[in-house]
Formats: C-alpha cells, sequence, structure tokens
C-alpha cells in the first residue's frame, strides 16, 4: 500500500500495488477527465507527479508517444491512466486546472 496525496486539495488515497492512479482517482471520486476510459489514446488525465517518482511505473512507449503530443507537459508530465503505483513509496500529484489534450 501507499499513500496517494492528491493536489491542491491534500485529499489522501491509500493504493494498493497495481493500481493505476486514474483507477485510485475514481475510486475515491476525484474528479478527473478520462475521456478514453484508461487506453492512453485521448491525454485528457494529464497529470504532474510532484513526489514520489520511483513509487510510480516508468513511462511506456505509448504513453511518452502521447504525452509528446500534448501542450503543456514538463518532466513531472504523466497520464494518470498509465502510470501504476509500485507501492515502494507515498505518491503526490498535482491535477491540472485545465483539460489537457483538448
Amino acid at each position: 500500500m501507499a499513500t496517494l496525496t492528491v493536489m491542491p486539495s491534500g485529499k489522501t488515497i491509500e493504493v494498493g500495488e497495481g493500481t493505476t492512479i486514474l483507477a485510485a482517482l475514481l475510486g475515491a471520486e476525484v474528479e478527473i477527465q478520462h475521456k478514453c476510459e484508461g487506453q492512453a489514446k485521448c491525454g485528457s488525465c494529464h497529470i504532474f507527479l510532484q513526489e514520489g517518482r520511483k513509487g510510480v511505473s516508468k513511462v511506456s512507449k505509448l504513453e511518452n508517444e502521447k504525452l509528446d503530443s500534448i501542450v503543456g507537459v514538463g518532466s513531472k508530465s504523466r497520464l494518470a491512466c498509465q502510470a501504476t503505483i509500485l507501492g515502494t513509496e507515498n505518491v503526490k500529484i498535482e491535477l491540472l486546472g485545465f483539460g489537457s489534450g483538448l
């Protein structure tokens, strides 16, 4: 288990190993865009990984290709549907205040 902290609200969620950040957010009733239902096709679940980079799966080729097509992507950018919690450390993310990937 790892703790996922969601900014800017500061809400914390206990997340089991192997759970995507998107699934954890939806399970905790946190609103996040997810137009393609977790297929890494739309980029609408773009988030910033603020802390706990080693506690999340590495960026896949599919995710990297989608991130390359989104405006506003930085070194902390991830797709919530593709980032899986490893359970090795706590993670802090920032939800973006605009619809990314649109």
